[in-house]
């Protein structure tokens, strides 16, 4: 690979989380192993499409990461692009509710077909998209675990289920107020500490909205007692990618999660929490929790030994390769 190599990321925006977990995050390490690389936006009309199609030209590699576009565009970006590198993390090819999409699937076949790699954020991913291109690979959402290895102090007069996201993602938290109204019976003082953009008045717990910001983040779930991760199961939550399971296993919480998706990948149940399929398995698991403090401590170790897979350095051990065979060819 000859030194300097130009690699564009292309994203919907620089806030975007697929642009800071499966880019930017590894932008130092990229330039250490010689690559130049940058990022444009290619969300913003026209302009900004004609600033990647300028960008790409000048480019070695462009990863496009979870954008597809309309053929006449791909076309153009294709010509373009030396190296063309789909990154996606989410079920792009259906609808939210995790019904078939036909445009979507059409859109995502011609992004995976033109492209000279893929990189797919879970298995069920990756085999959606080996229908279109054999050059897979699976590059997990990672994390930098030192990030959330954070003192704080953790409340003595209640215990606060925490749960992080946005309102994209509000509704698999609705879908567990039920059962959370049954946890709340059986532990007192019980509490939802919501990180994200709103808040669930209605709940049936007392909730303790935070809005989320990049910096008190860590120590926001780090001072909570049990990290929750409800998720439906259907294609659109087999696409998901277990951020917020990885984002409180790095904060040393045990984890209660829905026995869906990936999210059953990532916790090892009964050892870095528990995986659940009913309102009442739910209330049992964070009431078990919520009793034993060292319990709640055993699993949060068992789930930072856990994140070992998830690291920034072990995951871009993956991506390096890839990249520099791309760029050499």
């Amino acid at each position: 690979m000859k030194a300097g190599t130009r690699l564009l990321f292309v994203s919907k925006g620089e806030d975007a989380a697929p642009t800071r977990y499966r880019a930017l995050q590894f932008f130092s390490r990229l330039r250490e192993a010689g690559f130049e690389p940058q990022h444009v936006s290619g969300s913003g009309g026209v302009q900004s499409y004609l600033r990647v199609l300028k960008a790409a030209r000048h480019s070695d590699i462009v990863v496009v990461l979870r954008k597809t576009y309309p053929l006449p565009l791909l076309w153009l970006l294709r010509r373009c692009a030396r190296k063309l590198v789909f990154d996606f993390d989410d079920a792009i090819f259906c609808n939210s509710d995790g019904s078939y999409s036909r445009t979507r699937m059409r859109r995502f076949a011609a992004m995976a077909r033109r492209c000279d790699h893929v990189f797919a954020g879970n298995g069920f991913l990756a085999e959606k998209a080996r229908a279109f291109n054999a050059s897979v690979s699976l590059i997990p959402t990672c994390l930098n675990p030192e990030k959330y290895d954070t003192p704080a102090d953790k409340p003595h007069d209640s215990i606060d289920l925490v749960w992080i996201g946005s309102k994209s993602t509000r509704k698999y938290l609705a879908d567990a107020l039920p059962a959370l109204g049954l946890a709340a019976e059986r532990v007192a003082n019980l509490r939802l500490k919501i990180i994200a953009d709103f808040d669930l008045p209605d709940a049936p717990l007392q909730t303790v909205p935070i809005r989320w910001r990049d910096d008190t983040e860590a120590m926001e779930l780090a001072s909570a007692h049990i990290g929750i991760a409800p998720m439906r199961d259907d294609d659109w939550s087999r696409g998901k990618c277990a951020l917020k399971v990885l984002q409180y296993m790095a904060a040393g919480l045990p984890v209660v999660s829905s026995n869906a998706g990936v999210n059953a990948d990532a916790v090892s149940d009964g050892e870095s929490g528990y995986l659940v399929e009913t309102d009442a398995q739910w209330a049992d698991a964070i009431a078990r929790l919520a009793e034993d403090e060292a319990l709640r401590a055993r699993m949060g170790a068992a789930g930072r030994t856990r994140m070992a897979d998830y690291t920034v350095d072990a995951v871009f051990a993956r991506m390096r390769p890839i990249l520099t065979t791309l760029a050499a060819h």
